[in-house]
C-alpha cells in the first residue's frame, strides 16, 4: 500500500527520475521490436498479416491495461504498480529469447513448426509487453502529479520527456547495432530494455511513495468514479471492446452488449454522468492522439525515402524529431507559465495545422524543404500529449488517477480503432485520385472499391499493382502512392484545426470564469 507524506515534505527528486526511467524503458520496448520486424519476418517465416498482428500485439494492450489498471492502483499501490512492470519486462526478454532459441539449428520439416512455436512465444511476449508499459502510464502519471500538485503540467511535460529521450537513445544504440540487428544476434538488441528497467526497478523498489493527492484531500472512490461517469464508461470502454472484438474477432453485437453492461454498472454506482469539461476533454482527445500518433510514423516514412537516397541510416529521422521533442518538453514550465496551459495548446495547434499544410506541398521539394516543415508540425506536436493530461489533472482532481490515466488509454485505443485505419483510408483517396488524373488506364487496372468502419474508398489492389510489368507504369504507379502520401498530409490538418477550434472555446470558458487556474483540493473535501 501506498505510505502518506507529510505536506510540507518537498517532492522527491529520486521518485521523479525513477519514473522518467521508467518512461525510457517503454521508448526501448517500442524502437527495439519496430528494428527488429524485418529479421522477425524472416526468421520465423511470417507473412505481412503476422506481422502486423505482432505489431498491434505490443500497441494494444498497454491502451487497455492502463485504463484498468487506474481503477485500482489507488488500492494495490505504486510499488506494486511497478513491480508487476518491470516482471512484466524480464517475462518479454525470457519469451523472446526463447523464441530465438527455439529456430536455432533447426531446418527442414521440422522447421516450421519451430518457426510457429517461436512466433507464438513473441507473440504473446508482445502482449506482456504492452501490459507492462501501460502499467507504467498508469503508475507514472498520478505518482507525478501527487508530488508536484501545485504545477502539475511542467512536471507532466518534464516527465514525458523520458519517451523521446528513450527514443533519443535507443535509436543512437539501434543505428551502432544496425548490422547485429540484421545479420546478428537479435537478442542483444532486444535485450536494450534491460538496461533502463534495472535502473528503474533499483530507483523505485525502495522509495517512499505519497498517498495519492485523491486519498489525501478524503475523496472517496464512488466519487473518483463519478468524474468520469457514464460518459467516460462508453467512451472508454465502447473503445476497449471494439478494440478487443477486432483482435478476438467477435461481432458488434457483442462490443455492444459489453459496452451497455459496463456503462449501467458506472450509472447504477456513481449515479453520475460524469465532470462534463473532462468529458469534453475527452472528445479532444482523439483527434490529438490521430493527429500527433497517427501522423508521427507517416511524417517519419516521408522523410526516411529521401534520407536513405542520400546514403543516410533513417533512424537519423526519429533521433532528430524525438530530440526536439524532449529539449522543448524540458522548457515547458517557462512556456506554460507565460501562456497557460490552453494557450500552449492554442499554439501548438496551429503550428500543427501549418507543418502538415506545408507538406502537403513537399513532394518535389528538397531534403531540407521536408525536414524543415517536418520541424514545425514536431515542435507543434510536442506539448499535445503532457499538456492535456495536465489539464486533466488539474480541472478534475477528484478523478485521481483514472481520471489522469484515462485520457491517454482513450487517445491510444481511438487511434487504433478509428484513426490509422481513417489515416490509411486517406491515403488510398489521394494516391488514387492522383493516379486517376495522371494515368486514368492504370488506374482502371489497378483500381478496386473497398469498404471500412467510417464508409468506402478506392484502394491500389498490391497482386494488380504487382502485374504492371513496364517500367513506365511501375514508375507511375511508384509517383501517384508518393504523391498521394504528401497530399493527404493537407488532410490530415483538420484533426489540429478540430483542436484548436475546441481550445479556442476552453479559452474563452476560463476566461468567462476569470482566468485558467487548476482546482485545489482541501484535505477531506467531499463532492455535494
Amino acid at each position: 500500500m501506498t505510505q502518506p507524506v507529510s505536506p510540507k515534505t518537498n517532492p522527491s527528486q529520486l521518485v521523479f527520475w525513477g519514473c522518467f526511467v521508467a518512461l525510457i524503458a517503454t521508448s526501448f520496448g517500442f524502437i527495439t521490436r519496430m528494428m527488429l520486424l524485418g529479421r522477425f519476418q524472416t526468421d520465423f517465416g511470417l507473412d505481412k498479416v503476422q506481422l502486423g498482428e505482432l505489431q498491434g500485439a505490443g500497441i494494444w494492450p498497454f491502451a487497455i491495461s492502463i485504463i484498468l489498471f487506474s481503477l485500482i492502483i489507488d488500492r494495490v499501490g505504486y510499488r506494486l504498480a511497478m513491480i508487476f512492470s518491470f516482471v512484466c519486462y524480464a517475462a518479454y526478454l525470457g519469451m523472446a529469447s526463447f523464441a530465438y532459441l527455439s529456430i536455432q539449428g533447426v531446418e527442414g520439416a521440422a522447421l516450421q513448426a519451430a518457426q510457429a512455436r517461436g512466433y507464438s512465444l513473441l507473440y504473446w511476449g508482445s502482449i506482456i509487453l504492452g501490459l507492462g508499459n501501460g502499467t507504467v502510464e498508469a503508475f507514472v502519471n498520478p505518482l507525478v502529479a501527487t508530488l508536484f500538485k501545485t504545477d502539475k503540467t511542467k512536471w507532466l511535460n518534464k516527465l514525458h520527456a523520458g519517451w523521446p529521450a528513450g527514443l533519443v537513445l535507443g535509436g543512437l544504440i539501434t543505428i551502432g547495432l544496425s548490422s547485429t540487428a540484421s545479420h546478428g544476434d537479435w537478442r542483444l538488441v532486444l535485450g536494450l530494455i534491460a538496461l533502463p528497467s534495472v535502473v528503474f526497478f533499483a530507483l523505485l523498489i525502495g522509495a517512499k511513495y505519497p498517498q495519492s493527492e485523491r486519498e489525501q484531500a478524503g475523496v472517496s472512490y464512488r466519487e473518483m468514479l463519478g468524474e468520469f461517469g457514464m460518459f467516460g464508461a462508453l467512451v472508454a470502454f465502447g473503445l476497449i471492446f471494439a478494440q478487443l472484438g477486432q483482435v478476438f474477432g467477435w461481432g458488434m453485437g457483442v462490443t455492444i452488449g459489453l459496452t451497455a453492461a459496463v456503462v449501467l454498472g458506472f450509472g447504477a454506482y456513481t449515479r453520475r454522468l460524469g465532470n462534463a469539461l473532462l468529458a469534453f476533454l475527452i472528445l479532444l482527445m482523439m483527434p490529438l492522439a490521430t493527429a500527433e500518433i497517427g501522423t508521427d510514423g507517416w511524417i517519419s516514412s516521408l522523410m526516411e525515402h529521401p534520407l536513405a537516397a542520400s546514403g543516410h541510416n533513417p533512424g537519423w529521422v526519429l533521433v532528430y524529431t524525438s530530440a526536439i521533442m524532449m529539449a522543448l518538453r524540458f522548457c515547458a514550465g517557462a512556456i506554460i507559465h507565460r501562456f497557460s496551459p490552453i494557450g500552449l495548446l492554442m499554439g501548438s495547434s496551429v503550428l500543427a495545422i501549418i507543418g502538415l499544410t506545408l507538406l502537403s506541398h513537399c513532394a518535389e521539394a528538397p531534403l531540407i524543404a521536408i525536414f524543415g516543415a517536418a520541424t514545425l508540425y514536431a515542435v507543434g506536436k510536442t506539448f499535445f500529449w503532457p499538456t492535456m493530461l495536465g489539464v486533466a489533472s488539474e480541472q478534475s482532481p477528484r478523478g485521481g488517477a483514472l481520471t489522469l490515466n484515462a485520457m491517454g488509454g482513450v487517445g491510444m485505443i481511438a487511434v487504433g480503432v478509428l484513426g490509422f485505419p481513417y489515416i490509411g483510408a486517406i491515403q488510398e483517396k489521394t494516391a488514387s485520385a492522383h493516379l486517376v488524373a495522371e494515368s486514368p488506364a492504370i488506374a482502371q487496372s489497378v483500381l478496386v472499391e473497398k469498404t471500412y468502419l467510417l464508409g468506402g474508398y478506392q484502394a491500389i489492389q498490391p497482386d494488380k499493382a504487382a502485374a504492371l510489368v513496364e517500367p513506365a507504369a511501375q514508375a507511375k504507379l511508384a509517383a501517384a502512392q508518393l504523391a498521394g502520401q504528401f497530399d493527404a498530409l493537407g488532410h490530415m490538418a483538420i484533426f489540429p484545426a478540430l483542436m484548436l477550434v475546441g481550445y479556442i472555446g476552453l479559452f474563452l470558458f476560463f476566461r468567462a470564469k476569470g482566468g485558467y487556474r487548476p482546482v485545489q483540493l482541501d484535505a477531506h473535501s467531499t463532492h455535494s
